[in-house]
């Protein structure tokens, strides 16, 4: 099967009217001539979009620990342009964490959504003062043996561990964990810059959601902000108007560069449903007006973005171009996490999973596999 669109977004080029060829799934070929017969998409083709920090969507959150899901999840977030996510969890006991985990690695072959790519363990090794939505009540010093235990139940899934890099041990962890395979991203932190530099030295790559959940920059005490925006490392970006000022999400684009900067969405289960009550974890939570609250004290808790429109605000904000935009959300994230060998692009012989966007942005299509499963 052949298709074509204006403009098909590679990893380092556009091409114009061009033909993808897709065999059995796969991306087989572009090529500029043009076939006996083929399928005109729209303005764009572009990698399917990649979430590496998303908890839920459609009433379902990965905590729930409930079978089907993560399938449902999976399902629900093709409609935001997602064709590959990490399943996201949040800080709570170790028996729960067990719990999620386990099932996971249980269910993930069989989702018939987004393809889990691995799972983000968002803590619990977090500091109180920079909290966010996360509970205090399980935050501890990182322990190896809990992430290897987490690995194991998962079957190898667990990729990514968010950890405070005050915390005692810290640095031996992320030596650790890099070893076992699994990436390390800063968050939910009141780290010094010293503290935070020295966690990426270590080998951290990733400031998990910028700005957010961590002490913030000043000219004598750069904090972790200084540190995410002066460190050869990733930094994520909620780009949904309300956890970000645009003006600020630009600045950490032009100090980073936009080729270390992965959009996420940080969306919880309230991600595609009304506004009204719901639960992240054990705190009640008010989705109203684009945003999702703590009831008790207003504090944001995750958000209820959808990852396609991240890539059209940054280009409406004029912030990044499409290109970029695009790459943001796909490539950056998959390379972040160590996943764009699979991932994150449009390539010969990568699985044809990709998105179809008309000149607004607005989402016409999603295929995974060379399958229509959305629009």
């Amino acid at each position: 099967m052949y298709y074509c669109a204006k403009y098909i977004l590679l990893e380092d080029e556009v091409l114009e009217d061009y033909y993808m060829e897709v065999e059995n799934g796969k991306i087989k070929s572009f090529s500029k001539k043009e076939p006996e017969e083929y399928e005109y998409l729209g303005e764009i083709i572009a990698p399917g979009l990649v979430d590496t920090h998303i908890h839920g969507y459609g009433g379902k959150d990965i905590m729930d620990c409930k079978e089907g899901y993560l399938n449902e999840i999976s399902k629900g977030i093709l409609e935001c342009g997602v064709t590959s996510f990490l399943p996201t969890t949040l800080t709570d006991s170790s028996e729960k964490l067990d719990k999620a985990c386990e099932l996971i690695g249980k269910e993930y072959k069989d989702v018939e959504g987004a393809k889990v790519r691995g799972i983000f363990l968002e803590g619990p090794f977090f500091t109180e003062k920079y909290k966010g939505a996360q509970n205090p009540s399980y935050m501890s010093d990182p322990s190896i043996e809990k992430l290897r235990r987490w690995k194991d139940l998962s079957k190898g899934l667990v990729n990514k561990i968010a950890i405070a890099p005050e915390r005692k041990g810290a640095i031996e962890f992320i030596k650790e964990a890099n070893a076992m395979g699994v990436r390390v991203a800063l968050g939910h932190s009141d780290a010094s810059y010293e503290q935070a530099k020295e966690a990426v030295e270590a080998g951290a790559n990733i400031f998990v959601h910028v700005y957010n959940g961590m002490s913030g920059l000043h000219h004598r005490k750069p904090g972790m902000l200084g540190a995410a925006m002066n460190t050869d490392s990733y930094g994520e970006l909620i780009c949904d108007g309300h956890h970000v000022n645009p003006a600020a999400a630009e600045i950490l684009m032009d100090v980073k560069g936009r080729d270390r900067i992965a959009l996420i969405t940080d969306c919880m289960s309230a991600g595609g449903m009304a506004e009204g009550d719901y639960m992240l974890g054990d705190f009640p939570v008010i989705v109203k007006d684009g945003t999702a609250r703590l009831k008790d004290g207003g504090s944001l808790a995750g958000s209820i973005l959808k990852l396609k429109q991240a890539v059209k605000n940054v280009v409406e904000w004029e912030i990044a171009d499409v290109f970029e935009a695009i790459q943001m959300a796909s490539l950056i994230p998959a390379k972040s996490v160590g996943i764009d060998d699979v991932c994150g692009k449009l390539h010969v012989g990568f699985d044809a999973d990709f998105i179809v966007l008309n000149k607004d942005l607005d989402l016409l299509a999603t295929f995974l596999n060379g399958e229509r499963v959305f629009g």
